[in-house]
């Protein structure tokens, strides 16, 4: 099954978890992820892949069902989207409080109400605090290595942290392009069997689970803490050893491009950030000197990255795919809290689109690049393409 195939983002990020060998699968179905619990399906039921299939009855048991697997030592998988993710919500703080290396595929898709099936960022973004690792990823290419990669990250020793792995809705999930699928025994050489100690084991018992009072729960958190940050520099590590194994590399938490003398920079993550160094390029023809950031990882984020990657910058945007109501984009937060840290004090600028799946054009972008260049509406979020006038409720 190794070479070059079209398939869809879904079908890679299946065939990234049949190469990393999962050994308990558990699903529950919800538009746009099912294609990846299919395609699983169809490789337990044929023999391709040696897994323990189990078709649970929602969201919330999928995870739970994970996080019995895991702590049985097994390397588990699941996957979900939009309402689904947020029905796993009270589950997610266990996994990740209890240390379960579980890697899940969300399909980033908009929450209800207003009901819909189409992509942003709202679903995943809101549970940046639930202790995951978060990854975002721009096309089928990269979510099939990141299935991969996301157990080497997620049950390394100095980590044991669960990872969810985030592709667009419809945007990489259904669509198809050339994706080279490495073979078993180069996947196998660079990701060793799960091998751990923390697990269930009657003739070395452990404790997981445990209740803990005020003396000692804060020194568990910041344990969880300092295990999050550590990701940052583990990731280009896994990174590394992927490109010496397999032959390809996506780089550490944030890919750069054009940004060491960039004047202007547009951030991005997820699917758009191709769009957005088209339009660099464009600029850059022009004589602008316009530069781009995607950021792979939202937790831990990479705030000291991304400030030496604005250096140069005379003012940054940030597109989102969601927005926390009455205050401003999720990542533009980030973006903007990092850039004080950094004592970085470059203007600002908000840019909100994507909302719902709706369509961002290369005009779109071109328009963030005038705002930022112009300093207008710095301070305030601008809604691309928005139907709302501002005298509107």
């Amino acid at each position: 099954m190794s070479g070059t195939r079209f398939i869809s983002g879904d079908e890679a990020f299946a065939q990234g978890i049949r190469l990393a060998r999962a050994q308990v699968i558990s699903a529950y179905p919800i538009t746009p992820q099912t294609i990846v619990v299919e395609r699983l399906a169809e490789m337990v039921e044929e023999g391709i892949l040696d897994s323990r299939f189990i078709h649970v009855e929602s969201e919330h048991s999928a995870m739970m069902a994970a996080m019995g697997a895991s702590a049985m030592g097994a390397r588990a998988f699941t996957a979900t989207s939009s309402q689904g993710l947020l029905y796993m919500a009270e589950c997610l703080s266990y996994v990740a409080g209890g240390r379960f290396p579980i890697v899940m595929m969300n399909a980033n898709r908009a929450t209800a109400l207003p009901w819909s099936i189409y992509g942003d960022h709202r679903d995943s973004l809101s549970l940046l605090d639930s202790g995951w690792i978060q990854i975002y990823v721009e096309d089928a290419q990269e979510a099939l290595d990141m299935a991969i990669q996301a157990y080497a990250l997620a049950e390394g020793e100095e980590i044991r942290l669960p990872v969810m792995v985030n592709l667009d809705g419809f945007i990489l999930t259904h669509t198809y392009e050339p994706v080279d699928i490495p073979g078993q025994e180069v996947v196998d050489a660079f990701l060793a069997k799960r091998n751990t100690w923390d697990k269930l084991d009657l003739d070395k018992p452990v404790s997981m689970a445990i209740t803990v009072g005020p003396e000692l729960n804060e020194e568990f958190n910041i344990l969880h803490h300092k295990a999050s940050l550590r990701a940052l520099e583990t990731i280009k590590t896994v990174d590394d050893k992927y490109r010496e194994t397999v032959g390809r590399s996506h780089g550490g938490p944030l890919r750069t491009y054009r940004t060491d003398d960039a004047d202007y920079v547009l951030i991005s993550l997820g699917s758009i950030s191709g769009l957005v160094r088209s339009e660099v390029d464009i600029l850059r023809n022009e004589g602008v000197r316009a530069g781009a950031v995607s950021i792979r990882m939202m937790r831990p984020f990479p705030k000291d990255e991304l400030v030496r990657a604005l250096k140069s910058a005379r003012s940054v945007g940030v597109i989102d795919k969601d927005i926390s109501f009455g205050c401003e984009g999720t990542v533009y937060t980030n973006v903007n809290s990092a850039l004080l840290q950094g004592r970085c004090y470059i203007p600002a600028y908000d840019f909100v689109g994507g909302i719902g799946g709706r369509d961002i054009s290369v005009k779109d972008i071109e328009e963030c690049f005038k705002d930022m260049m112009s300093g207008r509406l710095q301070g305030s979020v601008k809604f691309i393409g928005s139907e709302v006038k501002d005298d509107q409720g």
